[in-house]
């Protein structure tokens, strides 16, 4: 008979990691001899006084970000005893780091405020609407970008929306249909808001690249939590924000533009931040020029997409919290949790609940459908001092870095045994 604790000893043995129910996994060693920090990694993290499984809202920030945080401040304040930092260079850094892990280049990165001001920007750089066509995405998208395909079917533009399956995913073969030659955009999540759901990446670049459209997709919930390399997969647009699975913080975020795609792309906006040099002729001992100033933008997505300054508290903290994903490497997080992952869907399935989640999936979000969840489930929660992420009628956990099977023995010892009717 399979049982919970014999599901979580095969998953384990299966990965080759230590089994998360009864030890940490021990320090882990690179080719190149840097030690790997331990997962989970609850010393990474202040003591919470909860059972936090909705790392897929908002994440917690890192003790080592926070004293980076606190580090600048101190400077910010003109404290003697703080060290100067040059933050510029670590702006760099961090969008190197950030390539490291999604797979990109620094030249086809810009940074943006928010996931969805890069989609908006992939739209503007396409001339959508006003150049028509048709847009391909589908239910299991960022529910907010129903707004912005909304209105682009106002405008002109013929939208495809592709049903949910009944197993959680999207059907490829309607995929397949849907993207026609006057397809100018597919827009997708790469791992879905909704239920975890993972696209393909390369399979859906292929279809589209086949019929001349482009891909944006959203990967906010894929950056940091699951092997992605949009170059190999042919991405031409990426956008997230950091507030999740980065461990940074609202306000700050990447935009990735495919090198191939940006000479073919307009401009959307300008900005002093896209320039790679400039020289004004208008003020006293200026160098004489015929025009009000001499500039000239940067090569790569910055000089097409940035505008504004960054925040810099985001800067620092994410500096220090992609550099300790990088070295920790997804590839692990995706293994720790995995059977974690497996044992919440094997154990509340039996149990009668209404899976969304593919029952297949390596994602850290695991979503099921409850009529009135929000209403049926918070005072239990509460009580118990869990939080998770809750719908009107489904809810969602969400597996971190600093989860362990004790927290997965908590919630599935709250939950009804049986789903409420």
């Amino acid at each position: 008979m399979l049982t919970r604790r014999s599901l979580i000893a095969a998953a384990a043995a299966g990965t080759g990691i230590v089994n998360p129910a009864v030890a940490d996994v021990t320090a882990d060693t690179t080719a190149r001899g840097a030690s790997r920090p331990l997962l989970p990694a609850k010393s990474e993290f202040a003591d919470m006084p909860l059972t936090y499984l909705d790392a897929g809202a908002t994440h917690p920030m890192p003790l080592g970000a926070a004293n980076a945080l606190e580090t600048y401040l101190r400077e910010k304040t003109l404290d003697g005893s703080a060290r100067p930092l040059r933050v510029g260079a670590l702006e760099r850094e961090m969008i190197t780091a950030f390539g490291s892990l999604v797979g990109a280049a620094p030249n086809e990165l810009s940074l943006i405020q928010s996931t969805t001001m890069g989609e908006n920007l992939a739209l503007l750089a396409l001339g959508l609407p006003e150049a028509g066509g048709r847009i391909v995405t589908d239910a299991l998208h960022f529910f907010g970008s129903f707004y912005t395909y909304g209105e682009m079917g106002r405008a002109g533009m013929d939208v495809v929306t592709l049903p949910m399956e009944a197993d959680g995913r999207i059907d490829m073969g309607k995929m397949a249909d849907a993207i026609d030659h006057n397809t100018k955009l597919v827009a997708i999540s790469h791992v879905s808001t909704v239920n975890g759901f993972e696209h393909d990446l390369k399979a859906i670049c292929d279809l589209a690249h086949a019929k001349g459209a482009y891909v944006f997709a959203d990967i906010i919930h894929g950056a940091g939590t699951t092997p992605i390399d949009l170059r190999a997969a042919g991405v031409d647009f990426a956008s997230s924000a950091s507030y999740k699975w980065l461990m940074g913080d609202f306000g700050l975020g990447f935009f990735y533009v495919r090198r191939e795609v940006q000479e073919k792309l307009r401009r959307p906006w300008w900005g002093y931040h896209q320039l790679a040099r400039f020289q004004s002729h208008v003020y006293p001992y200026d160098t004489p020029g015929e025009t009000v100033a001499d500039y000239e933008a940067i090569d790569g997505a910055e000089g097409l997409f940035a505008m504004g300054a960054a925040p810099w508290t985001g800067v620092i903290q994410l500096n220090w919290s992609l550099a300790w994903l990088n070295r920790v490497g997804v590839e692990a997080i995706q293994t720790w949790r995995q059977p974690m992952a497996d044992v919440i869907q094997t154990e509340l399935r039996n149990r009668g609940y209404e899976p969304l989640t593919p029952e297949d999936s390596r994602t850290p979000l695991v979503a099921f459908a409850l009529k009135d969840a929000r209403a049926t489930l918070t005072e239990r929660l509460n009580a118990a001092q869990i939080r998770l992420g809750l719908s009107q009628n489904r809810f969602r956990v969400s597996l971190a870095v600093f989860n362990d099977m004790n927290d997965v023995d908590k919630l599935l010892a709250v939950l009804p045994k049986t789903p409420p009717v």
